[in-house]
């Protein structure tokens, strides 16, 4: 074998690691480049004039549209209407952490309007039931809107007692996501044969009933351990 066959292979193995080196730059580039672009945006909104309590007044709004949709009864339109409120609900706070403008108005507002926004949606549900002649699910609708604002109540009243209560099995994120479930694939959202939402809604129902139930148990079990310790 001649000496320029032999310098062969090494010559080859030379050649590919600058590729294996250019490679892992471009990719340590554009993770750089995306985190600088996440930055530039992030300090972007917080110098706009957007403010916590902006963004939940857009998803008051949303969630009033899902329930004009829903008197309607278009469920599929309502169902994304209702998402995106919701998803409009979960920004604020973050927003108000990231960008520094939140006030305690502004945190008693969006619990407040969280309360109304699930509230009026299962109203135009239960209007849409009692149109139907479904009395029992009216009634399981009115269930589902005591239940969940128990649900809330009872963690308000445990944190001023000192209490952390975020037990329980039906949180508001999986509230959202039952009630999504029942418009987007109520009878008539365009979707199929489908009729969800009644059942949608007495699962909604018992699982916000079973998370108030917890909360209390919760809330005695450690107000009970409290006091031993004292």
């Amino acid at each position: 074998m001649s000496p320029v066959q032999q310098g062969d292979p090494p010559q080859a193995a030379d050649s590919n690691a600058p590729r294996t080196g250019n490679g892992r730059r471009r990719r340590a580039n554009g993770a750089r480049t995306s985190g600088e672009l996440s930055t530039a945006m992030r300090n972007r909104l917080i110098e706009s004039r957007l403010t916590p309590n902006a963004i939940s007044l857009t998803g008051l709004a949303g969630n009033l549209i899902a329930a004009a949709l829903v008197t309607q009864q278009l469920f599929f339109l309502a169902g994304v209407a209702f998402v995106l409120g919701s998803i409009m609900d979960t920004l604020d706070g973050r927003y108000s952490r990231m960008s520094g403008k939140g006030t305690p108005f502004g945190a008693f507002l969006d619990s407040t309007l969280d309360r109304v926004e699930e509230g009026v949606v299962l109203t135009a549900v239960a209007a849409y039931f009692s149109s139907r002649g479904m009395d029992l699910a009216v009634a399981a609708s009115v269930l589902a809107v005591l239940a969940s604002l128990m649900v809330s109540y009872t963690r308000a009243r445990a944190e001023a007692l000192g209490v952390e209560c975020k037990v329980g099995i039906a949180t508001r994120a999986v509230r959202v996501v039952i009630l999504s479930i029942g418009l987007v694939f109520a009878k008539g959202a365009g979707l199929g044969d489908f009729e969800l939402l009644a059942p949608a809604v007495y699962v909604l129902a018992a699982l916000s009933t079973i998370t108030m139930f917890q909360r209390i148990f919760h809330v005695r079990r450690a107000l009970s351990v409290a006091a031993r310790g004292l």
